[in-house]
């Protein structure tokens, strides 16, 4: 499977409470955690036993270096993580005590990632089984990928363009994964949590499955014919940053291993809850070993009985 996206150092701090606007709030020590929502992706994969190649870029900088290293630590495939001019994207992440957070991005060398880059990818992008595409690179690459895709592309909308997603993006998606505030952002709808009302925008987008993720609520998975919940697990939850990314690198790396729809997003909602009980993005995104045992077992594959 393949991953085109960002690749971010976060600088995490610990607050008692988020700022509101003009106030001043003493955190605890920081730390520099890699990130971004392309590469957390990747790396979720990755561990989840995915052969993943990541499309992106970084700056000619010790950040990027960093984020080169980890993406490789996890087995990701960085061949086509270019170096760039611009400095590394970064990620200001502040976490409160009950583990939610804030965040500012600074796009960096993600902003220059290019329709041309995903062409110099070649078969990396347009051979993939699965696709994961974000949106913290600009629009048209993400356009681009989803065009030369082959195989089954999974779309996570975020940040979530105010004026929704272009047609011609959506009709080469084959599965979306937004949270709710996202889904109606994407559809132009009030913001709602009434599952019925999420049923209904998500069929309205025209996507032939849409994947709600509703946090402790687990997920909501509406196809044309059919909507099902799938709760998620209980779990002391210690920092959500890079939760929503674990869900979407299992679901996809899941799609990929041949599992139905229905199996790859409890795999999900167990990967996402576990990356909640670990501090920061990319060390919290949990392997497929862990993920097993919160489920006591792997799902059976549709002509096999193993993972």
């Amino acid at each position: 499977m393949a991953v085109v996206g960002s690749a971010n150092l976060d600088v995490v701090v610990p607050v008692p409470h988020h700022p509101v606007t003009g106030e001043t709030v003493l955190g605890g020590d920081h730390a520099l955690v890699p990130g971004g929502k392309g590469a957390n992706q990747a790396v979720a994969a990755a561990r989840m036993g995915a052969a993943v190649s990541f499309v992106g870029r970084i700056g000619d900088d010790d950040a990027g270096g960093t984020l080169r290293e980890s993406l490789a630590g996890a087995g990701v495939d960085t061949t086509h993580l270019m170096a760039d001019g611009a400095p590394s994207g970064i990620a200001l992440i502040s976490v409160d005590h009950d583990g939610d957070n804030a965040i500012v991005v600074s796009p960096g060398a993600n902003g220059r990632v290019s329709p041309e880059d995903v062409a110099s990818a070649g078969a990396a992008v347009a051979g993939a089984d699965v696709l994961l595409l974000q949106l913290e690179v600009p629009l048209d690459a993400v356009a681009a990928a989803a065009a030369a895709a082959t195989g089954t592309v999974v779309l996570d909308p975020a940040p979530a363009p105010a004026g929704g997603l272009p047609t011609d993006l959506m009709a080469d998606v084959d599965v979306l994964v937004p949270n709710a505030i996202e889904l109606a952002q994407v559809a132009g709808a009030n913001p709602t949590d009434d599952p019925d009302a999420l049923v209904a925008i998500a069929r309205g987008l025209g996507v032939a499955t849409v994947v709600v993720t509703r946090g402790g609520d687990g997920a909501l998975v509406v196809t044309a014919a059919d909507h099902f919940e799938v709760p998620t697990p209980t779990v002391d939850v210690v920092d959500t940053t890079g939760a929503g990314d674990a869900f979407c690198g299992a679901l996809a790396s899941a799609l990929a291993h041949g599992h139905g729809m229905d199996d790859a997003v409890r795999v999900a909602v167990h990967a996402g809850a576990l990356a909640a009980t670990a501090a920061g993005a990319q060390p919290s995104m949990p392997t497929a070993d862990r993920v097993a045992d919160a489920m006591g077992g792997w799902p059976a594959m549709p002509d096999d009985t193993s993972h």
